[in-house]
């Protein structure tokens, strides 16, 4: 299905205007080499743009990307061999770039002991005068001029090599005429003719014809695929999505990917497709070590689906999602959608209203993950976008909880899986892909999400409003799914009997009076107590009542009236006694308890200072 879906997504790239031509690929580009006629070095221009970002404190700095150029199709075979119309230095210029430690100085050397850069030139010469022979235009000829007189020993302590300095070695180039230079050799018509020509003639060679797994037709079977670049975690020479390093992968006497079926054709299609998506941040995120890839069918005039998708799991005002659609609108849209959520009214219809979609879109989601050499799979979903888009928005009324006004984009939730003491943001990716899951099918949430909540929760004895708000998402998903009543609220709910709803409320009246009485202090009852009441209440809770009557006497009457008729009030819907042990489901519930009897008592004491 996937290679079926990027061989599509192809097609409708191309209907748009923005597929590279066979035989050629985008490379970027930051030097320009300006040749004379007789082929001699006139400057290197500085081809980069130049760019403002704000770093931190609000100064503005300059950075200078690489423009990006469509250049003949560049070898993906390891080990010494040039490409035609080559961009690498150590190839064009046959040079290593060292440092000499004692005069703290960067100087070019020909030599080394691999005698790499003597090879890379030696084999650039050999290729580019080959292919270039009989082309008759001044920059080809200004070209072939500079590969058979540029000699690298004469070279090292060129002007024009000096002034890049470090710039050297993670550089590309490309060469233009010194007297004009918009005058580009890979953009001459006469290059273009030949690498057409060429590539084609390179594909007939391929004799291996079968049924295409992905077109149906008998066609050359692709031996080799192409990388796959982008992937988070990757090699960043690309990794490949179909390869058989070994025999035991083999059959039919088949080797490498013929045993795949996919022809060359489908294999150009699928890599460029992919390539382009991982290469576009508005079709890429990065989920831990999961890169995940989005896009919608229709072509460009769908692009708006991956914008909205991309912002319902990044902030409204980062810097990724800042320049994609217009912030003011995007901001309403979420609040309307949000609050109709939350208030049960949202349908598909009126989300596709709000965010001026086609409900008939088809929208794929697919994560992906690095090995050794080839890149894995971990999940590919297919569903109609205004589904996908609906799903996300119930997803963001499940976490809805009082003292969260916004939503939870998936990077803020992760966050609450790991320990502040912890040296790694690593989270378990399978755990990422199955909430992944839950989300866009509308399904309940692993059970090892609220076990990994609850853990954190008791482990730092910390309930914010995210956390919060995933423990009742889990909760009520669970009683949705198997049709009972959904318990938890956003906001405190005083007719909730639920004994470990209740219990948290105790705790956090028991915690409250505490504070209220001794101020802050060194071992609070959260800090001594949290863990254990939260799993075992019978045990702890008379201890905790006890305490509180100390707690009690230091405080005014008004208080002690207060508290004592709430304590009273949350007892007397305990059935009289304590549960003995709170199950998974009953310590999340305990915990809710206890966040919203805990932030009620900040909302009251914001209106009395009103």
């Amino acid at each position: 299905m996937l290679i079926q879906a990027l061989c599509d997504y192809y097609d409708e790239l191309a209907k748009d205007g923005k597929v590279v031509p066979e035989g050629y690929s985008e490379q970027p580009v930051h030097y320009l080499i300006a040749l004379t006629k007789e082929g001699k070095i006139a400057g290197i221009i500085d081809y980069r743009v130049k760019t403002q970002y704000e770093a931190k404190g609000g100064k503005l700095k300059d950075r200078f990307d690489p423009r990006t150029a469509i250049l003949p199709k560049r070898t993906e075979k390891p080990g010494i061999e040039s490409n035609i119309i080559e961009h690498r230095p150590l190839y064009i210029f046959g040079l290593n770039l060292e440092r000499d430690k004692e005069k703290k100085k960067d100087f070019f050397s020909p030599t080394d002991k691999t005698e790499k850069a003597k090879k890379s030139h030696e084999a650039f010469v050999q290729k580019n005068l080959e292919f270039t022979q009989g082309i008759d235009s001044p920059i080809v000829n200004a070209y072939r001029n500079f590969i058979t007189g540029w000699i690298p020993e004469n070279e090292t302590e060129n002007p024009f090599l000096v002034s890049i300095g470090k710039d050297y070695k993670g550089s590309s180039f490309a060469f233009c005429l010194a007297a004009d230079n918009s005058i580009l050799l890979h953009e001459d018509e006469n290059i273009k003719r030949r690498v057409s020509k060429s590539f084609s003639n390179c594909a007939n060679e391929n004799g291996h014809y079968a049924e295409c797994a992905v077109t149906g037709e008998r066609l050359p079977i692709a031996r080799i695929h192409g990388k796959i670049k982008g992937v988070a975690g990757g090699l960043s020479s690309g990794t490949v999505l179909i390869g058989y390093k070994t025999s035991a992968g083999c059959s039919y006497c088949n080797e490498q990917s013929y045993n795949s079926n996919v022809s060359e054709l489908a294999m150009k299609k699928y890599t460029f497709a992919l390539n382009s998506l991982l290469a576009d941040k508005k079709h890429k995120t990065v989920i831990d070590d999961v890169t995940v890839v989005y896009w919608a069918t229709g072509g460009e005039k769908n692009e708006r689906c991956s914008d909205l998708f991309d912002l319902f799991f990044n902030d409204d005002d980062s810097e990724d999602s800042s320049d994609k659609m217009d912030k003011t609108q995007t901001e309403q849209m979420h609040k309307d959608t949000f609050e109709l959520a939350k208030s049960g009214e949202l349908t598909r219809d009126r989300l596709s209203s709000l965010a001026e979609i086609d409900n008939s879109i088809d929208f794929y989601i697919v994560g992906l993950k690095p090995n050794a050499s080839r890149v894995a799979v971990k999940f590919i979903y297919r569903r109609k976008f205004a589904d996908i888009l609906f799903n996300i928005a119930k997803h963001q009324a499940d976490m809805a909880i009082v003292g969260r006004d916004k939503r939870v984009p998936l990077w803020r939730l992760k966050k609450e899986f790991i320990s502040p003491k912890s040296s790694s943001q690593n989270v378990d990716s399978s755990l990422l892909s199955a909430i992944f899951k839950a989300i866009i099918y509308d399904s309940p949430y692993p059970v090892y999400l609220l076990s990994t909540l609850v853990t954190r929760a008791k482990t730092d004895r910390e309930i914010n409003s995210v956390r919060a708000g995933a423990i009742k998402a889990c909760i009520n998903r669970k009683s949705r799914a198997l049709y009972e009543k959904e318990e938890l609220q956003v906001a405190l709910d005083i007719n909730n009997t639920n004994q470990a709803y209740l219990c948290g409320r105790l705790f956090a009246v028991l915690e409250r009076i505490q504070k209220q009485a001794l101020g802050n202090v060194n071992r609070s009852v959260k800090d001594a107590y949290f863990a254990s009441a939260a799993s075992k209440p019978s045990l702890v809770f008379p201890k905790l009542i006890s305490l509180s009557q100390n707690h009690m006497k230091k405080l005014d009457e008004g208080s002690n009236v207060y508290y004592n008729k709430l304590i009273e009030e949350i007892i007397d819907k305990l059935d009289g006694q304590f549960p003995d042990i709170l199950s998974l489901t009953d310590q999340g519930k305990f915990m809710i308890g206890y966040y919203h009897q805990d932030k009620d008592f900040y909302t009251k004491k914001n209106k009395e200072d009103k």
